[in-house]
């Protein structure tokens, strides 16, 4: 097949054209495909009329290895009866999204850390098959391991282990939890470029649905607000919000004294020694301030400005010595106009604590500012409405509770008892209306850019992302695995299926969201016809196009034989 193009008074129009013989023997040809105009071509495959062509002449190879395959799979006869009942319980329809999945598995070389465990423990079921199908079903139907297991026999290539050995398995995967983390580290080296010059470090937690405290499972600081034991976990990801390593501790540990011993592991046994910490304010103590202001890394991390000491907190307060981000000119905030709404501006203040000279930046958003403000007076005006009702207590430990801004004074009149009066507390008002659209970062990198290390911080959004992922999509929680062991196994499988997608969507160049590849994955169904071959019964679109360029194995076709099934599974194990 060839690209053909037609020129008319007012356009050219691209075409996929096929040349053949016809039953009279005679050379002609046919449009497969018409492409558009050049014009319309342009705005997505441009600039020039030379990038056009190329991707015209891509398309002309895909059709044509589409009509090759085709080609060799010829028209297959299938002879169904209208009175023959099916068989009892025979299975007709599979789950085939896990091929995707599977791609990225084993290119991150898991089959042969499995084969190493497996030689250092002696057992005899197959790991790789159980933690693969714990990944894939994590990601296609995330449920309990018993759950999972049944999921798994629904895949177009069925469990070859039993349901008691998937808990032996945990066990063992619990184990070697380390190894594994280095492995997938070292393999994804060579599946993509990895961002580890900047690393992203934040904890999360994750509840049971128990009442009484057993082992690390403790009652905690809920981020859920949960009335349960929880247990807590750390995650390290590096720029691209890929994750690199996790750690898990007891649910009443201070998070801030989670970091040292997993960086500490990712600098020995991940030999990543050179990056810039990044974190949180409420991570970044500076003890491990301290700890990343040594070797070949550094810090930058979040700074309250309200925890700041006075001198720097009135300094940081102050609208004086602002530059605008965008071309570094001196700005005066109180006299800029309605054009620098959409800027942002920041200067920098000296900082130094006991053991450490650092860089404060503060930056200004009006936009920020207003959206603060806009929130902060519906918070008051709930206050109000508290005040007529006369609820004037806290609900709870929410420090945007409304209720803060309720001022409480005894009066006392001539000897007699005090009398207790509510009412609004504006100077609580004012002083919060000073921290509007304020915003600040610390750092030991003093010869960066500014708008260089606040594009950085920004990027911490990525790893909120990846709590989001693993509690939303994942369904990491609530937890049903009781047995310590058994619960780090969970959460490292939770982790790989988390590498595993990340992975996935950034070879799909981050086009798509979360929840459009899963649903995808997830509809990746085939029908067994006559034990002959497959129908696919998913919809084909833009994204499993995507998806099968991606993973350079193609299901969407019209039928499949068994042979063609079993080629299909193959590539996708690298074989």
């Amino acid at each position: 097949m060839k690209v053909d193009t037609t020129k008319s008074k007012h356009a050219e129009s691209f075409y996929i054209r096929q040349s053949y013989v016809n039953s009279e023997g005679k050379s002609t040809s046919k449009t497969i495909r018409k492409l558009g105009t050049l014009n319309e071509l342009l705005v997505e495959h441009g600039p020039t009329r030379e990038d056009v062509m190329r991707w015209a002449k891509e398309q002309a190879r895909i059709e044509t290895e589409k009509y090759k395959a085709h080609k060799e799979v010829k028209t297959v006869l299938i002879p169904l009866r209208a009175d023959k009942k099916i068989d009892y319980n025979e299975e007709t329809c599979f789950q085939g999204g896990y091929l995707f999945l599977q791609y990225i598995y084993y290119r991150l070389g898991l089959n042969r850390v499995c084969r190493k465990i497996r030689d250092r423990h002696l057992f005899e079921y197959d790991l790789n098959s159980i933690l693969s199908d714990l990944i894939y079903t994590r990601l296609l139907e995330p449920s309990s391991k018993r759950s999972s297991y049944k999921a798994a026999c629904e895949f177009l290539e069925k469990p070859d282990y039993a349901l008691h050995d998937v808990y032996r398995a945990l066990s063992v995967l619990a184990q070697e939890s380390d190894l594994i983390q280095a492995e997938l580290y070292k393999n994804s080296n060579f599946l993509t470029e990895r961002n580890d010059h900047i690393l992203y470090y934040d904890c999360t937690n994750y509840y049971f649905e128990i009442e009484q405290e057993d082992g690390d499972k403790k009652y905690g600081k809920s981020k859920e607000h949960r009335p349960n034991p929880i247990i807590q976990m750390g995650l390290f990801t590096d720029g691209d919000g890929i994750p690199l390593a996790f750690s898990l501790f007891p649910g009443n540990q201070n998070e801030q004294t989670s970091l040292k011993p997993l960086e500490k592991k990712v600098l020995g046994d991940f030999g990543c020694d050179r990056f810039i910490f990044c974190s949180d304010a409420g991570l970044a103590s500076e003890s491990n301030r301290l700890f990343n202001h040594t070797g070949k890394r550094g810090f930058l991390v979040t700074q309250s400005i309200k925890k700041l000491t006075a001198e720097y907190r009135e300094a940081a307060l102050s609208r004086k010595g602002f530059r605008r981000l965008s071309d570094g000119k001196l700005v005066d905030l109180e006299l800029s106009g309605e054009e620098d709404d959409k800027e942002l501006f920041y200067k920098e203040e000296p900082y130094s604590s006991k053991k450490l000279e650092q860089r404060l930046i503060i930056t200004y958003s009006p936009k920020y500012a207003a959206y603060q403000k806009e929130l902060r007076e519906k918070q008051v005006k709930r206050a109000m409405d508290m005040l007529k009702e006369g609820k004037h207590k806290k609900t709870g430990r929410n420090p945007n509770d409304p209720a803060r801004f309720i001022d409480r004074q005894a009066v006392t009149k001539d000897g007699e008892t005090a009398d207790i009066l509510y009412g609004l507390d504006e100077a609580k008002i004012a002083e919060e209306a000073r921290y509007d659209g304020l915003y600040a970062v610390c750092t030991d990198l003093f010869d960066d850019q500014p708008g260089d290390l606040l594009r950085v911080s920004e990027g911490r959004w990525q790893i909120e992302a990846c709590f989001r992922i693993m509690k939303t999509d994942f369904l990491a929680r609530p937890v049903y695995v009781q047995r310590e062991d058994r619960i780090k196994a969970h959460f490292l499988i939770c982790f790989i299926s988390l590498l595993i997608y990340r992975l996935l969507e950034k070879k799909m160049e981050k086009k798509y969201t979360c929840s459009e590849i899963l649903e995808t994955l997830r509809k990746f169904q085939f029908a067994d016809v006559g034990g002959q071959g497959f129908i696919p019964l998913y919809k084909r679109t833009e994204l499993t196009d995507a998806l099968h360029r991606t993973c350079g194995i193609e299901t969407d076709f019209e039928f499949i034989t068994k042979s063609k099934m079993k080629e299909i599974q193959k590539k996708s194990k690298c074989r």
